[in-house]
């Protein structure tokens, strides 16, 4: 039943990051500008690009909740992944709205990053702690440590400190960066990119961003339901859900086992039917 529940949940997980944008309707929209000098003259030519990206820029309506009109900030706004939605009207103005979107995106990464960690930790945590000859800090039902799992006081203090001197550094940058206001700069833009992984184009650019919130949207729900499934089970998510988190020749082994299961029952009362 787990296994059943479990990849019927990772489908619509997946579906759902599709969710926070339409894709049926794009409008081409200028994005920048490119001004270049020739040696021959000095009259600047102009260049526009366009990004033919979907966007809730010009429509009244908003694309999340049809039946209500987009809020005024959002109308104009070319932030990636806005889809009009903030039913509550949370931000009211442009200020609002960038310091909104700068909790979204440092929320977002956060997520991604406990996405991959919890499980990995629950995984791997006894095995690590064996070799080390340290403890490990996962409880009874192997579940990591958290607020509604309990546990926290089982980790070392000075990691704590680690956590909060590296996250307070990072977060005053991104603060002073977007205070000085540079040309270049968009919520959530700290220039970390050692792989050369963001675009040179500006449509590039823009796929990027909205790549990035949708994965951070859905890992912030990811992590909720771990929180949620731990809570209520009381097994850790690995076990109660192994389907996501083993290799994949033992998940294609135990779906060929649990059909043959299910054939064989089949075939049995077809038998004994006509018998």
């Amino acid at each position: 039943m787990n296994t059943i529940t479990a990849l019927v949940t990772s489908l619509l997980f997946v579906s759902t990051t599709t969710g926070f944008l339409s894709p049926g309707v794009t409008h081409s929209r200028p994005v920048t500008t490119v001004v270049s000098i020739s040696d021959s003259d000095d009259i600047p030519s102009i260049k526009e690009e366009y990004c033919s990206l979907p966007t809730q820029r010009g429509k009244v309506m908003s694309e999340s909740i049809p039946f209500l009109k987009c809020p005024l900030v959002l109308l104009d706004s070319d932030l990636a992944g806005n889809v009009g939605f903030d039913p509550l009207r949370l931000a009211k103005n442009q200020e609002k709205l960038m310091g909104y979107r700068e909790a979204e995106i440092k929320h977002a990464r956060l997520a991604m990053l406990a996405a991959i960690g919890w499980p990995v930790s629950e995984l791997l945590d006894r095995n690590l702690a064996q070799y080390f000859n340290a403890p490990s800090v996962l409880d009874d039902g192997d579940r990591a440590p958290s607020i509604l799992n309990g546990g926290l006081e089982r980790i070392d203090p000075r990691f704590w400190g680690f956590c909060l001197g590296l996250t307070a550094a990072i977060d005053m940058y991104g603060v002073s960066k977007s205070r000085r206001g540079a040309a270049n700069y968009f919520p959530g833009n700290l220039e970390f990119d050692p792989l050369k992984l963001f675009p040179p184009d500006r449509e590039g650019q823009e796929k990027m961003k909205l790549a990035e919130i949708k994965h951070g949207r859905i890992a912030m729900m990811g992590v909720i339901g771990y929180v949620v499934e731990e809570f209520t089970t009381k097994m850790a998510v690995v076990d109660d859900t192994p389907i996501l988190f083993q290799p994949i020749t033992e998940t294609v082994e135990e779906v060929f086992e649990g059909v043959e299961g299910i054939l064989e029952e089949v075939i049995s009362s077809t038998f004994f039917a006509f018998v």
